[in-house]
């Protein structure tokens, strides 16, 4: 075979291993305060540095209730929206494996043999000839040969694209992770909250019973018992409210997990689940540039850029290898034996046209580049303000808790002391009732206030990037 007719397609390849006409990518500055806020909401927020940062706690790290870590297994396995995400992360994966197949050429081989027999009143020698032929033929069909990067560049971006649709789908498992764990909390809190309503209508019941009787002997008036009727009617209604709202939770719960949640793995009341980890911040908002959705959107910025790449070899022509051939063959026979081996090659190049069209793309690829540079640092300052904003939850609950503790001993304080002096004559029962209404509250607002206190820890943890990224 010919070595100099085989140097030619080496040398296109060694060619075609040019660089891309994409521009130089640098990562652009961050729009954002490089420490996180401070001030009196955020008192705590510097405090706790000995904490890990999210980055580095797992899930299981996250929630150390048994049951819940079950919970979110469980949603890791069964959640469809994971699954979806998944499913674009192997079609993403495929697309980029098509556009890399394009660096290289698609080769055919095919092979043939023939068989003839001459007999010898046929034969020039008057003798009987039998002969084989083989041949075997190598072809190369349409290949672009890459000398401007428009190839090359199409696989950047597919490669970049293919990144940002696996960060989509990291972004997707701690969004899933999360919101099983605020879920599981909101229903724990539900739970505890119809508790509460059934024993404010259990303790209401007993007193009218009481009242009745009193009224029915002449010790108590009508007003009194149609007021702690009234009372009795409230619980009622937030019991039926409070029953629906544990179902409707269930449902929710249920929905993330991908299937129902056995009865034995949900909780009882908020006191019943072992409180989620604390994580800090750390000092940098750097901290940012692992969250999963900017990983995503500076992979799309990434991509935008390679295509810009692409739109710039549009001005330059297109080598196509459209026919590379090579043929060998062998003929042997009792009187002739020889070989030989012929090789042809066939390229063909387009030049684009200078027009609105080519001149248009590049402007377009441009446009789209600042577009999606835009969406990246918006990303990241929407990301600065959802941690901002946990941190100051954080930086505030502690003291929000402590005060409505104290508000509840207080109320529960007024109420005993309001039906002592109604048992003893001294006061009306409107007192009592007031005092109730404002026990009643009071411990509603301290259940929403310690629900608020767990989610944040879990939120905080989502808004960090929980464990899933690293600063690259």
């Amino acid at each position: 075979m010919n070595r100099a007719a085989l140097s030619l397609p080496l040398a296109l390849v060694i060619a075609a291993a040019g660089c891309t006409m994409a521009p130089q990518y640098l990562r652009p500055a961050a729009q954002v305060p490089p420490a996180w806020p401070e001030g009196a909401a955020y008192a705590d927020s510097l405090a706790d540095l000995a904490l890990p940062a999210a980055p580095g706690v797992s899930p299981q790290e996250l929630y150390p209730d048994p049951r819940l870590r079950q919970v979110v297994a469980l949603a890791l396995a069964n959640n469809l929206d994971l699954r979806l995400a998944a499913l674009n992360v192997e079609k993403v994966r495929a697309y980029y494996k098509i556009e890399r197949a394009d660096l290289f050429p698609a080769i055919s081989v095919a092979g043939s043999a023939t068989r003839h027999h001459t007999p010898a009143d046929l034969s020039f020698s008057g003798e009987e000839m039998t002969s084989e032929e083989y041949s075997i033929d190598v072809g190369v069909a349409s290949w672009e040969i890459d000398l401007f990067g428009r190839v090359r560049s199409e696989k950047n971006r597919a490669w970049e694209q293919y990144l940002a649709t696996e960060a989509g789908r990291r972004g997707a498992e701690l969004s899933l992770v999360s919101a099983v764990g605020e879920s599981y909390l909101t229903l724990a809190a539900s739970r505890e909250l119809l508790q509460l309503a059934k024993s404010t209508l259990a303790s209401q019941q007993a007193v009218y019973d009481l009242g009745r009787k009193q009224y029915d002997a002449g010790l108590a008036t009508r007003l009194d018992l149609q007021r702690i009727q009234t009372q009795v009617n409230v619980a009622e209604v937030d019991v039926a409210g409070y029953t629906r709202m544990v179902a409707q939770d269930e449902n929710a719960l249920n929905l993330l997990v991908g299937a129902p949640v056995p009865p034995e793995l949900l909780p009882e009341d908020l006191g019943s689940v072992a409180p989620p980890a604390d994580v800090a911040a750390g000092l940098s908002s750097a901290i940012l540039l692992g969250r999963p959705d900017i990983m995503a959107a500076e992979h799309q910025l990434k991509a935008a850029n390679a295509y810009i790449g692409v739109a710039r070899a549009a001005f330059f022509p297109r080598i196509s290898l459209t026919a590379l051939v090579g043929t060998a063959s062998a003929a042997l026979s009792g009187l002739f034996a020889g070989n030989s081996d012929t090789w042809t090659f066939s390229p063909q190049a387009s030049m684009p046209l200078f027009d609105l069209r080519t001149q248009g793309a590049l402007r377009a690829s441009k446009a789209d580049q600042q577009i999606v540079l835009a969406q990246y640092q918006r990303s990241i300052q929407r990301a600065f303000r959802e941690v901002a904003d946990a941190l100051a939850v954080r930086g505030t609950i502690g003291e929000q808790v402590a005060g409505q503790t104290a508000l509840v001993e207080a109320a529960r304080e007024i109420y005993d002391l309001a039906q002592m002096r109604y048992d003893k004559g001294i006061d009306s029962y409107l007192s009592v009732l007031d005092a109730q209404r404002s026990l009643y509250r009071a411990q509603h607002g301290m259940v929403a206030l310690r629900l608020a206190e767990l989610t944040n820890k879990v939120q905080l943890y989502a808004v960090l990037g929980g464990g899933s990224g690293a600063v690259e």
